[in-house]
């Protein structure tokens, strides 16, 4: 078995998710008491988040090598950036090590062409909704983004970090997600990407007739897949 190493704390509520999800994926893999072999590294993601809303990404990235390098040098053979958002810096993360980086865009953009969706809604941050780095990523893989208009961005950003990344799950959010998901539908998306970690933990596959892909469960289910014999050469 491979080690993986997990960058996590971003926000911990859903590095908690990564770490069972990975668990529970090794265990019905391989059977009885077995779980993965796994270094976390689990940041301040206050310092994060403020350099986030700075705009200063030169300075989460540095962060994050540090922690790509501890990881590293603690054996892991492999690393998964338990976020969606902090991709935008995930060059500066594979050039400081040797060790690949399982990209989150990469394990959703196979998802989707495996289950023939072309044509895919994004929530996410408003860096990850608005940015090139992450919709880029799967538009050079043939599939269409969609974002939600501009005020459907801002309540979609306010509630990841003023509630579910403080571990609140409020019926009215629900509500809103799932509105937002029913009209990029209707806009012509054949699915809607859960494109932030934290969005799982709010609304799920059976509240809605769109087809939803949770970015964190397809990151994990990856990283099950390289753990246990994966071709780690890049």
């Amino acid at each position: 078995m491979h080690t993986i190493g997990l960058i996590g704390g971003m926000s911990w509520e859903s590095s908690q998710t990564y770490y069972q999800l990975i668990n529970q994926g090794i265990r019905d893999q391989l059977g009885g008491l077995h779980s993965a072999k796994l270094v976390l590294y689990s940041v301040d993601f206050a310092e994060i988040e403020n350099l986030q809303h700075q705009g200063d990404w030169d300075a989460t990235a540095r962060i994050l090598v540090r922690a790509a390098k501890a990881l590293e040098a603690a054996g892991a053979d492999f690393m998964v950036l338990c976020t969606n958002t902090m991709h935008k810096v995930s060059t500066q993360i594979e050039e400081a090590v040797s060790i690949p980086l399982l990209h989150i865009a990469d394990a959703t953009a196979t998802v989707l062409k495996s289950a023939g969706v072309s044509r895919v809604g994004l929530l996410g941050t408003r860096f990850t909704m608005e940015q090139d780095f992450y919709r880029d990523r799967l538009e050079r893989q043939g599939i269409r983004v969609l974002v939600p208009d501009e005020s459907q961005r801002e309540h979609i950003h306010a509630v990841i970090y003023d509630e579910l990344c403080l571990g609140k799950i409020k019926a009215e959010s629900k509500k809103a997600y799932l509105d937002i998901v029913a009209s990029l539908a209707g806009r012509g998306a054949q699915g809607v990407i859960l494109g932030c970690t934290e969005i799982g933990l709010l609304i799920q596959a059976a509240d809605t007739t769109v087809p939803l892909f949770d970015t964190t469960r397809i990151h994990a289910e990856q990283a099950v897949r390289f753990a246990l014999g994966g071709n780690l050469s890049g």
